[in-house]
């Protein structure tokens, strides 16, 4: 399809803006919740044959495919701890979790994983640069508090355990502009507190009211002001059971006559559990978040604003959709959680082009503020690849560090105070490896695969059998886990799983 297919007409048009565009880049930073790597059509198209191992999705992405042509596409951009609040405390931050506060994903009953009010977010470095910057979506960086601005002392709902919460000003890490919520999984009943604190409860579909924010944003801000806008959708993120609730109908329209092996073209696929039929309520939230990104897109353009603006879209974390026999969507190192999209817009300053460097998580925040000018933290633990993305030359990651962390026992109130660092691994450019434990630290399991020769991971190598690549790779993790200061090091724990074998 060609580009002008999805320049699709903007929600709620305002007057246009002719106001002269400030010097400092304008960043759009759109990242819709568990949207895997695959889940986009241009891969298969000829000018990126060669680029990835494995097929694409067979998803509707005019949108996508259009702006991958004008974009750095990234095929190698993994999510270091593929849940929500720990990829967006990284991408915050820029630092590993043990340091931003989010081991794991926040609800009440781990009451001490949140991110820190004193960490320096990259919206704090913008704003005190003068951005004006604003967060519309999910955020679920938030323990949940006692802090319902309409019901002091209470909780924003009565469920038990609570997950969403509401982020109150002085949390906010610079966003003026507010309008979000914790977590909360009814696409077509979204919920969100405004910049003052007031509650919207707009009946209509997530990511159509998040675009027409958007859009009101764009045209309301500070025209004498860059911005940064962040946009984080919550689909593709499950509900995706109930095609009259989960996902729009026109997107529906796509899939919902295609049979299960049109839809399943991974050969890891177990089309045999419960959740496969869902694949087409999960494409069609893919295929909406591509129309209504397309819809930012143009009203960048129609503004005038699209050569000053750097223009991100990625993802939290992917989604297994039943590849490996698994249920757990996300939180493993396979492909279809780990990888994400990653493409960046910034025109007259980077070249279209695929681009394989290892991106982690902690990398993005740096990587960005460099892009855009401005001086990096020395908080930040992430490594600024910049001048990668600008001229594809500068040292490049030789592996991406992969984490996983579960529950610590249980305290006399059922709270989670402690976590469990349960697997630690790596993606390099040809081998995904990960070391798991059980709970007395002994060695449970090692995946070892060759990503070039294996792509869809279906052969798990038997690390005894391949000694010299298995010490290799611990030897990197090693490396990769010292740099990161993850309990992994200073509990010497690589140590004595090499003792056990």
């Amino acid at each position: 399809m060609k580009t002008k297919d999805c320049l699709l007409p903007a929600i709620g048009l305002l007057s246009l803006s002719c106001t002269k565009q400030p010097e400092q880049p304008n960043i759009l930073y759109v990242f819709p919740d568990q949207f895997r790597g695959s889940a986009m059509a241009f891969w298969n198209s000829p000018d990126f044959d060669g680029t990835q191992r494995w097929q694409a999705d067979p998803v509707v992405t005019p949108c996508l495919d259009a702006f991958a042509r004008e974009a750095l596409v990234l095929n190698r951009a993994v999510s270091t701890c593929p849940l929500s609040s720990p990829y967006r405390g990284m991408f915050l931050t820029g630092m590993y979790p043990e340091r931003n506060g989010i081991i794991s994903n926040c609800m009440a009953e781990r009451p001490e994983n949140t991110l820190n009010p004193n960490a320096t977010c990259i919206s704090d470095v913008l704003s005190e640069a003068g951005y004006e910057c604003a967060y519309i979506g999910k955020l679920h960086a938030e323990v949940p508090m006692k802090n319902d601005p309409a019901n002091p002392g209470y909780y924003v709902s009565d469920r038990r355990p609570e997950w969403d919460a509401y982020t109150p000003a002085e949390r906010r890490h610079g966003f003026g502009y507010w309008y979000s919520y914790g977590t909360f999984d009814e696409h077509s009943n979204p919920h969100y507190w405004d910049t003052e604190g007031v509650r919207h409860d707009p009946h209509e579909f997530s990511v159509a009211h998040e675009t027409r924010k958007a859009i009101e944003f764009l045209h309301k801000r500070d025209k004498k002001r860059p911005f940064f806008l962040c946009v984080a959708f919550n689909p593709p993120h499950s509900p995706y059971e109930d095609p009259s609730t989960d996902c729009l109908p026109e997107d529906y329209a796509h899939y919902k006559d295609q049979p299960l092996s049109a839809l399943y073209i991974r050969e890891n696929a177990d089309t045999s559990l419960a959740k496969a039929p869902y694949i087409r309520q999960y494409f069609s939230n893919v295929t909406s978040v591509d129309r209504h990104f397309g819809m930012l897109l143009e009203e960048l353009r129609r503004l005038g604003l699209e050569k000053n603006t750097i223009v991100v879209f990625t993802s939290d974390h992917g989604e297994t959709m039943c590849s490996q026999g698994t249920e757990d969507p996300k939180n493993s190192i396979w492909t279809e959680s780990f990888n994400v999209p990653f493409l960046l817009r910034y025109p007259e300053k980077i070249r279209p082009r695929v681009d394989s460097v290892l991106l982690a998580s902690v990398d993005i925040m740096p990587t960005l503020l460099s892009l855009s000018g401005h001086e990096i933290p020395s908080s930040v633990e992430g490594r600024d690849l910049s001048s990668i993305f600008v001229s594809g030359e500068g040292e490049r990651p030789e592996a991406a560090l992969y984490l996983r962390n579960v529950n610590g026992a249980a305290d006399p109130d059922g709270l989670y105070r402690h976590f469990f660092p349960v697997a630690r691994g790596l993606k390099t450019a040809r081998y995904t490896f990960e070391l798991a434990l059980n709970r007395d630290y002994t060695l449970r399991e090692v995946k070892l695969y060759d990503d070039l020769d294996d792509p869809y991971q279906l052969h798990n190598l038997d690390y005894r059998e391949h000694r010299d690549l298995f010490d290799n790779l611990c030897g990197l993790l090693a490396r990769k886990l010292s740099e990161s200061a993850d309990v992994w090091d200073r509990e010497h724990i690589l140590d004595k799983i090499k003792e056990q074998i």
